[in-house]
């Protein structure tokens, strides 16, 4: 047992774990509503477009201008994914696409023109899971419960939304502002796990809690649930097997993607246990005398 607790006795396992936990929680009832409006590719999109605000951020102040300049183009991205796909001419796709590939590059141009580009760009993409200050920790909680409770504010208007947007339409609901809010929520979880899992990893908390959660209910508040849920086993289990890698046997295994295969993990897992639930049962034997 003392095996399964000690290595988070340690201080940066510690706050690493408290990381994790608190995006768990935001982390569940986003992925399920990204879920629902299909918003996947959308969500890739924010975890890359906000790359370049992250690396100005890191010219300007280094490490401590990542969050800010992450909030900024999060922002941004948020207000241009919802005017461009509700008024744009061309396909939501498409205008999700160009824009991703231009603020994407952009950031890679801004990184490489730095001396030590191959560290820092990977640092970026990756995070630092295992360097997470306290500071960072009360950034993300504060972030956490906007998010959070904007959620709750909107939670009906949005899945109505997600369900049946002209319905939501008649009943007065304004699409776009709710487009925006839901877009805002999404940036706003990226720029809280931006530090910690990278902007290439963040897509993984965002997107397969909902899609494990949805292979084992089909109701929305067990669907938060279980995804909030699954993303604080995997943090756990992810972080114990890289320091049980690294520490034991000399393997190194990064942090960030040691949790990242838990939680995918976990979803074949479930998509696992939701075939053999739905098998059919061969009939009963016939007794006969």
């Amino acid at each position: 047992m003392s095996a399964l607790v000690a290595p988070f006795s340690v201080p940066f396992m510690g706050r690493a774990l408290a990381e994790l936990l608190l995006l768990a929680v935001v982390c569940g009832p986003v992925s399920v509503l990204v879920f629902l409006r299909r918003l996947a590719f959308v969500a890739d999109a924010l975890t890359h477009t906000v790359f370049p605000g992250v690396v100005i951020g890191f010219l300007v102040a280094g490490w401590t201008g990542i969050a800010g300049g992450a909030l900024v183009a999060a922002l941004l991205t948020a207000v241009a994914l919802t005017v461009l796909t509700r008024w744009g001419r061309l396909s939501d796709d498409t205008t999700v696409a160009v824009l991703l590939t231009a603020m994407f590059s952009l950031g890679v141009v801004l990184v490489s023109r730095q001396h030590s580009y191959t560290s820092d760009l990977t640092a970026f993409l990756f995070g630092r899971l295992l360097t997470v200050t306290p500071a960072q920790l009360a950034q993300t909680a504060v972030l956490a419960a906007i998010v959070l409770t904007g959620l709750a504010v909107t939670a009906r208007p949005l899945i109505l939304r997600a369900f049946d947007p002209i319905g939501a339409a008649t009943a007065g609901y304004r699409l776009t502002l709710l487009d925006l809010g839901l877009n805002t929520a999404v940036a706003l979880v990226v720029v809280a796990a931006v530090q910690a899992v990278g902007t290439i990893l963040v897509i993984a908390l965002l997107i397969v809690p909902a899609a494990t959660a949805r292979l084992l209910t089909d109701r929305l508040t067990a669907m938060a649930v279980i995804a909030t849920t699954v993303t604080g086993l995997a943090a756990y289990l992810g972080l114990l097997a890289s320091w049980t890698a690294s520490v034991r046997y000399g393997v190194r295994l990064t942090s960030a993607a040691a949790v990242v295969l838990t939680l995918v993990a976990c979803y074949l897992l479930a998509l696992l246990a939701g075939h053999l639930r739905r098998r059919p049962h061969p009939p009963a034997a016939t007794v006969t005398r």
